[in-house]
């Protein structure tokens, strides 16, 4: 009788599903920061003076001569003209892309797995390997770099594996906890955890570099990390019906407004996913589309910004931590603002679900392509570029009260497969962006360089806004109805076994 109590008192304080968000959100910015601050802890890793010899030096052998326009930003009254100090790793473009692209090998083979993982099994537990797994590789990869670069590979695939079942567990959590009236706030929180994360493992991680080594950065953030993996034990659950740190009216309205009973105890059905029907629709291909042209501009921005404000812009350190990092801040502010106020207009039936998703998506896609049109010819420009640059990353906010939350929409009850599925397919840009740039900056680290890099990722995003706007729904789709159909016509079977 006292835990009971104790979980109304609780749940009256903080509604329950703000705690699962919250710490959700949370856990989604350790997964990100976790993954981006070798970005920045890179720039302070290299060997920039034995990089640049040995370019010099294919450069001369190939007579190669750039174009005036392409030659690099000038340093001259720049705050950035000091030389920076080398790190220990004299690690060639190649190998850079081969670093920062193969967390997206085990991020890859993982979601699909860790997606029916979370249907049929745990979703919470599936969250708590995700962070736990990061934390610990992260902890090892100063150890690992100072063995070999593969080392580091090693880690940053296990890192991979922990972060691509993240998605899809919190989408499964999201579908039992998420009131369709508050889908999109509530998805929103959580995703924009990301953004949150990028944030300050940015500016943590500049800092860090610049101020305690390169080290400093995975042992200090891998640290704070481990808190959030206690919290998350002690404060989550899979469902509103197996939380005892809830309300019983918030239980009620939660498991009401899905559809359920609230005195029905949790039941975990294990549902076939209707395979054929999923692949043939066109609601569910257009979130997929979207989801992988939007991931290449996502992924450009998040992992090759640092580069191109060091290599074109000419930041040093610091700069390029606060420059990079900021943006992502303002990216949370208005993700978090656009769902509230999409969820508002939803509720007074001003627009459809459909429509919400559509002008969420169309701000992600429509106003970064701007952005790096704009950033293609500004040159040296460099508060043009920063002003560019926050605009487009501040929009891409957009995309989770968009096609991220479009999965539960069509079909809740499969939620987290068809979240791993895009997000499946949306990984292959993170494998492809990084030794794409690798391949053209090599020995070319100019302008043009990175304007052919902007024009691709511009195609990409006018494919999604096109496809995504005449194919995407909001609306529930049938064949997410189908098992509740064939378990009542197998009810009379089912009794007849259970009598045997």
């Amino acid at each position: 009788m006292d835990v009971p109590a104790k979980g109304n008192i609780l749940g009256r304080m903080v509604p329950a599903r703000y705690v699962l968000a919250i710490l959700g959100s949370i856990g989604m910015a350790i997964v990100y920061g976790l993954k981006v601050n070798l970005s920045v802890a890179m720039v302070g890793m290299l060997n920039h003076t034995a990089i640049e010899a040995s370019v010099h030096d294919v450069q001369d052998d190939d007579n190669f001569t750039a174009p005036a326009e392409d030659m690099q930003c000038d340093t001259t009254g720049n705050s950035t003209s000091a030389k920076e100090a080398d790190g220990p790793f004299p690690w060639s473009s190649e190998i850079q892309g081969i670093v920062l692209s193969c967390y997206f090998w085990g991020y890859f083979v993982s979601q699909i797995p860790g997606g029916r993982i979370a249907e049929l099994f745990s979703a919470k537990w599936v969250m708590f390997f995700s962070v736990t797994i990061n934390v610990v590789c992260t902890l090892l990869t100063p150890v690992m770099a100072e063995a070999h670069y593969v080392a580091v590979v090693v880690m940053r695939v296990g890192e991979g594996i922990g972060g691509g079942v993240t998605f899809p567990a919190m989408h499964v959590l999201l579908s039992k906890w998420a009131p369709p009236a508050e889908r999109s706030v509530l998805a929103a929180l959580v995703y924009a955890g990301t953004s949150l994360g990028t944030v300050i493992s940015m500016l943590m991680a500049g800092v860090l570099t610049a101020t305690l080594g390169w080290e400093s950065v995975f042992y200090v953030m891998g640290g704070l990390s481990c808190a959030w993996c206690v919290l998350w034990v002690w404060l989550v659950q899979d469902s509103p019906q197996s939380q005892p740190l809830i309300s019983v009216e918030e239980r009620e309205m939660i498991v009401t407004s899905l559809g359920g009973k609230a005195n029905d105890q949790e039941h975990k059905q294990k549902l076939a996913v209707p395979w054929k029907a999923v692949f043939t629709s066109g609601p569910f291909l257009a979130i997929l589309v979207a989801h992988a042209c939007s991931n290449w501009g996502w992924y450009m921005l998040l992992i090759e910004l640092p580069f191109y404000m060091k290599q074109v812009l000419k930041f040093n350190m610091t700069e390029n931590a606060v420059t990079t990092a900021l943006p992502f801040l303002s990216l949370w502010f208005f993700s978090i603002g656009l769902s509230r106020g999409l969820d508002w207009l939803r509720s007074r039936e001003i627009i459809t679900t459909s429509t919400a998703r559509k002008i969420g998506t169309l701000f992600a896609s429509l106003v970064p392509a701007a952005c790096l049109l704009g950033l293609s010819f500004v040159r040296c420009d460099r508060a043009a570029a920063v002003s560019l640059t926050a605009l487009g990353v501040t929009a891409i906010g957009g995309m989770f009260c968009g096609f991220l939350s479009n999965h539960i929409d069509i079909a809740p009850n499969f939620a987290g497969t068809l979240m791993a599925i895009t997000n499946t397919v949306a990984t292959i840009p993170g494998i492809v962006v990084p030794i794409f740039v690798g391949i053209l900056t090599h020995g070319n680290q100019t302008i043009s360089a990175w304007r052919i890099i902007f024009f691709v990722t511009i195609a990409l995003y006018v494919v999604e806004i096109v496809v995504y706007t005449i194919f995407g729904s909001g609306e529930e789709q049938s064949w997410n109805k189908v098992p509740e159909v064939d378990e009542k016509s197998e009810g009379t079977p089912l009794k007849n076994e259970e009598i045997v």
